[in-house]
């Protein structure tokens, strides 16, 4: 796989769960993350994850540019 896309996600409230999908064909939850208030997480996009699933307020960056997610 060549270069892998990044993206950031910005935490805009306490409790922001991160948590990445695997490739396959079975698609299953492989690692999770916790973000508070005013945290940064760089993400990447890699031979294993294929999606990420973000629950709660945070703002998601990427090279297609900015989604908000909400509550």
């Amino acid at each position: 796989m060549g270069q892998s896309e990044y993206i950031i996600i910005e935490a805009e409230e306490d409790g922001v769960h991160v948590i990445g999908l695997t490739r396959g064909t079975d698609t299953k939850f492989h690692h999770s993350e916790k973000l508070d208030a005013g945290e940064v997480m760089i993400a990447q996009f890699t031979e294993h994850t294929s999606a990420m699933k973000i629950r709660g307020k945070a703002k998601i960056h990427s090279a297609h540019g900015t989604v908000q997610s909400k509550k």
